[in-house]
C-alpha cells in the first residue's frame, strides 16, 4: 500500500472517529435534558438519582389510601356528626356511619345531608394528609441535602381530586436545586392512584336522590342494568337503611345510612 493510499485511509478513520464522538456528545446532552424534563435529578457525586415527584408519591400514597378507606366506610366523613353507630358481625367493631339522608318525621322523605358529597370527600382526604405533605417535603429536602444539593422549597398548596378510575393529587410547589454552581428548578408535582371511589360515591348520590324523592331505591333493578356494581341493603331495628356499595374488581367499598319515611308501629 503506497503512502497516499495509507494517508487516505487514516483521514477516513479520523473522520469516522469524530463523527462517533459527535453522536455520543449529542446523545449525552439529549439524555441529560430529557432526565431534567422528567424531574430526575442526576447526582454528580455518583449516588442514586432522586425523582422528587416519585419520592412524594411513594411517601404519600399509602396515607391517601388510608384516609380514603376510613372516609368511604363511614359515609364520606372521618368524624360524621349525624351518624349511626353500628357493628357488622364480620368486622367485629363499631363504626360511625354517616346519615347521607335523614328525617325524624313520620311519612316524610329524608333530606339530603350532603349534596356536595364528592367535594366534601376531597376536602376530608386533603385535611387527613396535609401534615404528611409537610413531612414528605421535609424528608425530600433532607435526602437531597445529604447528596450535596442546596435545596430551596416554595410550597403554595395542594389539591385532591376524585375523578373516574383514579384519585389525583396535585401539589403546587417549586424546588430549586443547586450543586457545583449548576441550578435546576422543578415544579407542579402530581401523582395518581387507581380507585373506583368516584364511581361509588356518584352511585351513593343517586341512591340518596331517589330515597329523598320516592322513599325507596330499587337496588336489585339497578344491579341488573349495571352489573359492575354490588349493592347491599340492610335494614336495622330502628328502620335505618345501611347501604354498602362495591365495584366489582375493586377492594373498595362505600357505606352510608339513610333514614326516611318512618312508619310508626301501632
Amino acid at each position: 500500500m503506497d503512502v497516499k493510499m495509507k494517508s487516505k485511509f487514516n483521514n477516513k478513520g479520523q473522520v469516522t472517529i469524530f463523527i462517533i464522538l459527535a453522536i455520543v456528545v449529542v446523545a449525552v446532552v439529549f439524555l441529560f435534558f430529557m432526565l431534567r424534563s422528567q424531574g430526575i435529578v442526576p447526582d454528580i457525586g455518583g449516588g442514586k438519582e432522586i425523582n422528587p415527584e416519585s419520592f412524594l408519591e411513594t411517601c404519600l400514597k399509602d396515607k391517601v389510601r388510608e384516609g380514603l378507606q376510613m372516609i368511604s366506610e363511614q359515609g364520606g366523613s372521618i368524624n360524621p356528626e349525624l351518624n349511626l353507630k353500628f357493628k357488622f358481625q364480620e368486622e367485629g367493631y363499631y363504626k360511625d356511619i354517616s346519615y347521607l339522608c335523614y328525617t325524624e318525621s313520620y311519612y316524610k322523605p329524608c333530606i339530603n345531608q350532603n349534596p356536595v358529597l364528592i367535594n366534601s370527600m376531597e376536602d376530608e382526604i386533603k385535611d387527613y394528609i396535609s401534615q404528611d405533605v409537610e413531612f414528605c417535603f421535609d424528608d425530600l429536602t433532607t435526602t437531597l441535602q445529604d447528596q450535596g444539593y442546596v435545596v430551596e422549597v416554595r410550597k403554595k398548596g395542594f389539591n385532591v381530586n376524585l375523578i373516574p378510575v383514579e384519585i389525583r393529587v396535585d401539589i403546587d410547589a417549586e424546588i430549586t436545586l443547586t450543586k457545583t454552581d449548576v441550578s435546576s428548578i422543578q415544579d407542579d408535582f402530581s401523582f395518581r392512584i387507581p380507585s373506583r371511589i368516584y364511581e361509588l360515591s356518584s352511585l351513593a348520590q343517586e341512591i340518596v336522590s331517589q330515597e329523598a324523592r320516592f322513599c325507596n331505591f330499587n337496588y336489585i333493578g339497578y344491579m341488573v342494568f349495571y352489573p359492575e356494581y354490588d349493592i347491599d341493603k340492610l335494614k336495622t331495628s330502628d328502620s335505618t337503611i345501611i347501604y354498602t356499595l362495591e365495584y366489582k374488581g375493586s377492594v373498595e367499598k362505600f357505606r352510608f345510612a339513610v333514614k326516611g319515611c318512618i312508619i310508626p308501629i301501632i
